[in-house]
């Protein structure tokens, strides 16, 4: 068994099985074990008093189900697999199975955006506000087994080590280039300046780490969503990955996702990774998540 352990959220829908495809052959390169996990949500006290209490055998089936599952992806990657049923509310005991087998990683199927709401899916959103691991959402099609092609888009102020990090482990798994970009308005010449150096600097850093890497710099209009930015860019390389941080860094210790990162994951037709910096208590300068 391996000490590296990928969480995957089942609900049987069409959106978690595409989702675990891509957690299985993320665990095939990255030596992973993968646990699949199935959360029962329980029933109100009213409920409990007028229906019969069908749990055990609700539970069993499930089980069964997952068994099943687990046996053939397992076998087809070759992949040491483990599951589990839980019962409760789904984004409490993702978390909390996460924190138990010490996941690195949580790879989950979401349905985007519903006609209900213009949040990512209820249970997503908070399993990526609450999550100690990176979490990688992907919506419900299909997408390739590998990865060519990764966007990075970076902070205006500062850029986070975290993310570069993870970026290089990624790309190394896959021998994927990294794209970076930001976003720059027409008119501010100055942000422009400290960007161009920003992102040159870490483009820099990234290639002598031996990875392949290109950087730019995107230009826009007040009036447009910076993760419009992001999508057209992603749109340009048929890019496989985006790679983002959740939240302001200066805002670590609340459990709120920035704005920004709340659009990508919402409207992204390709895989993203969610990151949530460290708890950092004390920030010398503002930034920005992206």
């Amino acid at each position: 068994m391996s000490t590296s352990k990928i969480l995957v959220p089942i609900g049987f829908s069409k959106q978690s099985i595409v989702a675990l495809g891509q957690a299985f052959n993320l665990a095939k390169i990255k030596n992973s074990d993968v646990v699949l996990l199935s959360v029962i949500e329980g029933q109100s006290m009213i409920q409990s008093l007028f229906l019969d209490d069908k749990s055990d055998e609700l539970k069993a089936k499930v089980k069964s189900k997952l068994e099943d599952i687990a046996s053939v992806y397992s076998s087809k990657y070759s992949v040491d697999t483990d599951i589990m049923v839980a019962k409760g509310r789904v984004y409490e005991e993702v978390n909390k199975v996460a924190d138990m087998i010490s996941a690195d990683l949580i790879v989950m199927g979401t349905n985007g955006v519903n006609s209900k709401s213009k949040f990512i899916g209820s249970n997503a959103e908070k399993v990526v506000r609450l999550s100690k691991c990176p979490v990688i959402t992907i919506k419900g099609k299909s997408h390739r087994d590998g990865c060519e092609n990764i966007i990075l888009p970076l902070d205006l102020e500062k850029q986070t080590k975290e993310k570069v990090t993870y970026a290089l482990e990624y790309a190394r798994y896959w021998d994927a280039k990294i794209r970076i970009v930001s976003v720059v308005l027409r008119d501010n010449n100055e942000v422009r300046a400290k960007l161009i150096k920003n992102i040159k600097q870490v483009e820099q850093f990234i290639i002598d780490a031996g990875v392949k890497c290109t950087s730019e710099i995107v230009e826009g209009e007040k009036k447009q969503n910076l993760g419009d930015f992001v999508f057209d860019y992603e749109k340009k390389f048929d890019a496989d990955m985006i790679m983002i941080m959740t939240k302001k860094e200066e805002l670590t210790l609340s459990n709120n996702i920035s704005v920004t990162a709340r659009y990508i994951i919402n409207n992204s037709d390709i895989p993203v990774m969610c990151i949530r910096p460290k708890e950092v208590r004390h920030i010398t300068g503002p930034t920005t998540a992206f």
